[in-house]
């Protein structure tokens, strides 16, 4: 995902999907499937749509045209480039992709996916993200990881939703995350689960705030490294058939944190952590969609300054469009987000969504919501893979305090 604020020139290859990646890997003796045998009896089959790879075909006149791949092979790849450039980032290179597949023979339980992520810019921002959804054992049990390592610097604007662009600080550091958790299901769509979470910030550096007065990182709590080391037990629970680009259910996650030193954290903390999604199918003979998405993100104890709840800090950092990462952030947090998701050709290739978003963090210093920063947005799909249904999104996105930006990203935003 390319996503910073207050651009002056967007050059995001909307030909992207020309160089895309976007088929079926040949496996030996392994028969052809279909991913969305359930969605045909409500909608769209999106494996008889149009994709990327039916594009391609046709501008090089290949044999893999639309009519020869209306079914796929076990993994299924997309891969996709793009570029940008923002004040913030300046020029940047960003090489995204996933690959989808079941893990056993029948293919009727979820669908699980691997997103790696690969980011570098001109002011030195390098990234690279690992993160997956394995579903295995008939849906019995499922592995969710997020693991990066990421040399970041930022600009950051201290804590609450009412802070000043005037009091932007930047800060360096190198991050390594490490969070795997296994799910297991107690009844239906119901799962338990339990896992380790690591969060580690080292070589940090400040700036300090631009107009010369104290950063709210210094009166906080100034440090060059920190370690949040802890346990998490989880509750979730599933009902969407594909993560990529869920087509109805729902999706709620409880997550509880408990960080101790013995397990190598500077401080003993907490937190709270709830995700809940809910889709909307509108029409039977149409794959669109209405989607809600809401968190409420709490911690208590001395938690890390750079640990605390921010902008674009969920798993896949896909929060608060239309602010830079890390804009606003506070020892809680508040999310509501909304978006209807279209189609706009017949083929399936070209969809649109239109969006809407609010945030909200605690002050510093009455520790009290005060603020809503709300944001909107439109955007354009581009489907890359039509048996996984992955699309790539291109998002602009007006912030308040003059915050903009376009958001480039593989598979829908929640």
């Amino acid at each position: 995902m390319i996503e910073k604020n207050t651009p002056k020139i967007v050059l995001a290859l909307m030909l992207v999907f020309v160089l895309s990646v976007a088929r079926a890997v040949p496996r030996k003796r392994f028969d052809l499937f279909d991913l969305h045998a359930d969605t045909i009896k409500n909608g769209v089959d999106s494996s008889k749509q149009i994709d990327a790879y039916d594009i391609l075909g046709r501008i090089l006149h290949s044999k893999h045209n639309s009519g020869s791949r209306t079914k796929a092979r076990r993994l299924i790849f997309a891969i996709v480039p793009s570029a940008g450039y923002t004040l913030t980032t300046g020029f940047a290179v960003d090489v995204t992709g996933n690959v989808a597949f079941y893990t056993i023979g029948s293919h009727q339980q979820n669908l699980s996916t691997i997103y790696e992520e690969l980011i570098y810019d001109t002011n030195n921002q390098k990234i690279s993200i690992i993160r997956s959804n394995i579903w295995f054992g008939d849906n019995k049990y499922n592995l969710v990881s997020d693991v990066r390592w990421e040399r970041f610097p930022e600009l950051t604007y201290g804590l609450g939703t009412m802070t000043d662009n005037n009091k932007s600080d930047n800060i360096d550091y190198e991050y390594i995350k490490l969070y795997p958790t296994l799910y297991r299901r107690i009844a239906g769509n119901y799962y338990v689960g339990a896992g380790y979470n690591l969060d580690y910030h080292y070589g940090i550096t400040e700036v300090g705030n631009v107009d010369g007065t104290v950063s709210d990182f210094q009166k906080y709590g100034r440090y060059s490294t920190s370690s949040s080391s802890g346990v998490n037990v989880d509750f979730l629970y599933d009902s969407r058939k594909n993560s990529i680009n869920p087509l109805g259910g729902s999706y709620a996650s409880l997550i509880l944190r408990q960080n101790a030193t013995f397990l190598g954290s500077n401080s003993g903390w907490q937190s709270l952590f709830f995700d809940y999604r809910k889709y909307y199918k509108l029409f039977d003979r149409s794959n669109n969609i209405l989607a809600f998405w809401s968190m409420v993100w709490l911690t208590r104890g001395n938690v890390p300054y750079l640990d605390l709840p921010a902008t674009g800090t969920d798993m896949y950092n896909n929060s608060g469009r239309g602010y830079a990462e890390g804009r606003f952030r506070g020892k809680d947090m508040l999310y509501l987000e909304g978006e209807y998701r279209f189609g706009i050709t017949h083929n399936g290739f070209i969809g649109g969504v239109v969006f809407a978003n609010g945030e909200s963090f605690t002050e510093y210093a009455t520790n009290s919501f005060k603020r809503i920063a709300p944001a909107a947005g439109a955007g354009i799909r581009l489907k890359v893979n039509k048996h996984s249904n992955t699309n790539v999104c291109f998002d602009y996105a007006i912030g308040a305090y003059g915050s903009k930006g376009l958001f480039v990203n593989l598979g829908e935003v929640f």
